[in-house]
């Protein structure tokens, strides 16, 4: 929503008091980048629906939105004749031509991180990249890493319209929090694991996100598992290598875990003749190089995809409920590094301290390509060739799968990545309106499911839903390369020349309205800017 100064002190006023120095930077909110709205009408006139739930399109149909939700959707025409003209409601605050567009549920990245002073200070960076490729939902895990009380902020600003930011949820590491008020210090015991989930659940924080590692002993993570059940908290984990002997992605599935994200517990739940992958005598967890060039060697350590022991393991995982996030693009610089590095994101889009981050270098996580090799990717092809057909798989079976994108690392850019999440599921198998299935509802009911919720009230193409939509010039069925904020490149045969076409035009957030091409557009100059001040 675009705010008067008036306005936005007083949604701030509203809020819980937080110290200034843990607020994040607000998003600017000058010009179209900011977003207009909510109306009290808002019709979106002529679009075809992708629904989100797996259903073929559907259209000409006007889309009717009352304040944050979709009132009604009603037939516009029919295909291939002209548009009924004088078509109801009439008089609406704002209406949208949407033409020969199509619009889908708005995205939902179930794997969110914002910057850091490091790679990208100001949050609003990733939240217009996000909003910009339509994503109007982001669970982070952590957002502000152990800033629970930065991520409760921006997360109470978004909902309040007070800055151009996707709704937030925040799912927090155990024993983070002290600017939140958390006071008890490091988790360490499955007592003070319980204790800190009853903080967690009392501050306004929505789940955890487990590491596997450290203090964090699977008895710990199955006591605060178990507690964040009784108290309506998501979960989720990034199963590291350090504790995996003892806690797989069987052993946490069936401690209740509500989402895998990555790839890591896997593969260790299916190796055949060991119990632990076998690395080089010179491996060394906190060597980069060696933790992810060595992590894609156990894909042929695994039973045979798709054998008994494969089946079986994915029978496990369904019957549990949990959900996986494979997050594929995220390693995906691993199997094609000089891809990665010259996406055509970067040059226009990439801030200069995150290009900086991003280089082989020691220090910063996820920059470990300090002599990648071709065996290195060849690897991690042949993992990427199994790990794909396991996700498939368990689609296919009736297993949910959601899209998260983990930005900020490893050559990986906040939204265009996640349009790199999309295209990779397709190459694993799904079909496009599955991959929209992922990106949308799947997402919607993983965050609502620990509330109590049986249905989400977002996440589909439908009326009584909140209006999270994005609106597209280009069918993304026929091309998921057309939602890039960069667009796709297409012959033009009138010119015979190469043309780029495609984005998102609108990305529609509870209502308010949001023209991506600007939002890019003050990306863009932001990173000029500070390109000339280097």
């Amino acid at each position: 929503m675009r705010l008067g100064v008036a306005a936005l002190l007083a949604a701030m006023v509203a809020m819980p008091v937080v110290a200034a120095e843990m607020l994040p930077t607000p998003a600017r909110e000058a010009g179209p980048a900011g977003g207009e709205g909510p109306y009290p009408t808002l019709v979106i006139r002529g679009a075809t629906i992708i629904i989100g739930n797996g259903a073929p399109p559907v259209g000409p149909m006007d889309i009717v939105i009352k304040g944050d939700r979709i009132a009604e959707i009603r037939p516009a025409g029919t295909p291939g004749l002209a548009m009924r003209a004088n078509r109801p409601p009439q008089g609406a605050t704002r209406e949208i031509d949407a033409t020969g567009m199509y619009v889908t549920p708005g995205f939902v990245d179930m794997h969110g991180h914002s910057g850091d002073p490091d790679k990208a200070a100001d949050p609003s960076y990733p939240y217009r990249l996000w909003l910009a490729h339509g994503v109007t939902t982001v669970r982070g895990v952590p957002l502000f890493g152990d800033r629970a009380g930065r991520a409760l902020a921006d997360k109470q600003r978004s909902a309040a319209g007070a800055i151009a930011a996707p709704h937030l949820y925040v799912y927090q590491t155990l024993g983070s929090g002290a600017d939140a008020g958390w006071t008890g210090g490091r988790v360490d015991t499955p007592e003070k694991a319980r204790a800190w989930v009853r903080w967690a659940a009392s501050a306004g924080i929505d789940g955890i996100k487990f590491f596997n590692r450290g203090d964090e002993t699977p008895a710990i993570d199955r006591a605060a598992i178990a507690e964040a059940k009784k108290l309506g908290l998501g979960t989720v984990a990034h199963l590291s290598q350090i504790n995996i002997a003892e806690f797989d992605g069987r052993d946490a599935a069936a401690a209740g875990l509500g989402t895998i994200t990555h790839f890591y517990g896997h593969f260790e739940s299916l190796l055949k003749d060991r119990r632990v992958q076998d690395t080089p005598s010179s491996y060394n967890f906190n060597d980069e190089q060696a933790r992810f060039g060595g992590i894609a060697e156990i894909w042929n350590q695994i039973h045979e995809p798709g054998g008994p022991e494969w089946q079986a393991y994915l029978k496990e995982q369904k019957a549990t409920g949990v959900v996986f996030d494979p997050t594929f693009n995220i390693y995906s610089a691993s199997r094609d590094l000089m891809r990665a590095k010259n996406a055509d994101w970067h040059a226009r889009y990439a801030l200069p301290s995150l290009t900086r981050f991003f280089e082989s270098n020691r220090d910063n996580h996820g920059s470990y390509f300090f002599d990648w090799t071709t065996a290195n990717e060849v690897h991690w092809r042949n993992f990427y060739t199994r790990y794909m057909r396991l996700v498939n798989d368990y689609k296919n079976m009736g297993g949910r799968v959601t899209t998260g994108s983990d930005p900020g690392f490893i050559w990986q850019l906040w939204g265009f990545n996640y349009v790199l999440e999309l295209e990779l599921l397709q190459e694993a198998g799904f079909a496009p309106l599955e991959v929209f299935e992922a990106a949308t509802i799947n997402g919607a009911r993983t965050l609502s499911e620990p509330k109590g919720l049986a249905e989400p009230d977002f996440g589909l193409v439908r009326a009584g839903m909140r209006a999270d939509l994005v609106i597209l010039p280009e069918n993304p069925l026929q091309n998921l390369k057309t939602l890039y904020g960069t667009g796709t490149e297409r012959l033009d045969d009138s010119t015979g020349r190469q043309k780029r076409v495609g984005g998102v035009r609108w990305t529609i957030k509870g209502g308010t309205v949001f023209d991506a091409p600007a939002l890019l557009a003050s990306v863009a100059a932001q990173v000029e800017r500070e390109k000339a001040a280097k």
